[in-house]
């Protein structure tokens, strides 16, 4: 073998073998909710897909879907030791409060932060003031999401119930959505939007729906809903008491809420395409551009995805260029 072509291929072992070793890092995600939140499991699977096993994954559960506000401050510090202990080459800050809580004194160490599903504004939760950050916007698709629900009613719909439980994302997307405002009308569609705090009053809303003379019933957030004596009550027996004795169709603003024996569907978001958005912001970091270079992203415009036994059982079709583009459960 001649010497130059010995050395270029010595020269293309080392730089595989350093390239790889730069590439490598250690993440710490520090999600708002848990482990087990649809959401949050959605976008650890966009992430993790995207990223392959280059990169070693740590997780801190600030768990603020089912405890109360009075010790997110807490949760917070927790995660902060938990960022000093494994000192991670990035981190990823999963939601709204993750980044609210955590951005400003995560930035101020140097480490690269990404952020996903945010739902306030930018300046707002002070993304603008982060030196080290960027990430990816999470922006639920309300008004899209009724003009589309009118052609499915077959335009049958004149009055929507939008639920949403009383926790800190649920009260962002009603500001960012519909500035704060309680009633809106969209396309001739008369919303309300009703924010509760207890299992009683969400379990109220449902039942008496359509004698309030709502047509379909939107469901929001409702994961931080309570029971009488202030305990977090399980989602998902939410979701599926919520299909069984709605008296309207109930429909989604988000992946996980659709189903059989959950929401029929809808235009919705998933939480795995901002998990892969995120991880291709950490390659282009790892890869030398500071984050402060990036310009944060909107997240995807949403999918159709529907439950084929609620819409049978609503007895509901889609116009045919809705069904072309769907996706299916079941």
């Amino acid at each position: 073998m001649k010497p130059n072509i010995v050395v270029s291929l010595a020269f293309m072992i080392i730089f595989h073998c350093f390239g790889t070793y730069a590439s490598a890092a250690t993440i710490l995600v520090i999600e708002s909710y848990h482990k087990e939140y649809p959401w949050d499991m959605s976008y650890m699977e966009g992430l993790q897909a995207a990223l392959g096993n280059n990169h070693t994954i740590k997780r801190f559960e600030m768990d603020t879907k089912r405890l109360p506000k009075n010790r997110y401050q807490e949760k917070a510090d927790q995660a902060m030791e938990a960022f000093m202990a494994i000192k991670p080459d990035l981190v990823v800050l999963g939601d709204d409060n993750a980044l609210s809580y955590l951005g400003a004194k995560i930035d101020k160490t140097g480490t690269p932060i990404v952020f996903l599903g945010i739902n306030s504004h930018p300046r707002d939760i002070g993304i603008d003031k982060l030196r080290n950050a960027t990430g990816v916007l999470e922006r639920p698709l309300f008004h899209r999401s009724i003009s589309e629900l009118r052609r499915i009613m077959r335009e049958k719909l004149s009055k929507v119930l939008i639920l949403f439980d009383s926790g800190n994302t649920s009260s962002t997307a009603v500001k960012e959505a519909f500035g704060g405002k309680m009633n809106a009308s969209i396309e001739g569609v008369g919303v309300d939007i009703l924010q509760v705090v207890t299992e009683a009053e969400w379990k109220k809303a449902i039942s008496e729906s359509k004698d309030a003379g709502y047509d379909a019933i939107i469901v929001g957030l409702y994961q931080t809903l309570v029971d009488a004596d202030g305990n977090n009550v399980d989602a998902a027996s939410i979701l599926n008491w919520t299909s069984i004795n709605s008296p309207t169709p109930s429909f989604a603003f988000w992946d996980f809420s659709v189903g059989k024996n959950k929401a029929i569907g809808g235009l919705v978001l998933f939480g795995r395409t901002q998990g892969e958005d995120a991880a291709k912001l950490i390659s282009t970091i790892l890869n030398g551009t500071p984050p402060r270079n990036i310009v944060p992203v909107i997240g995807e415009k949403g999918r159709y995805l529907f439950s084929k036994s609620e819409l049978a059982r609503w007895k509901l079709t889609l116009p045919p260029d809705i069904e072309k583009k769907a996706e299916w459960l079941e």
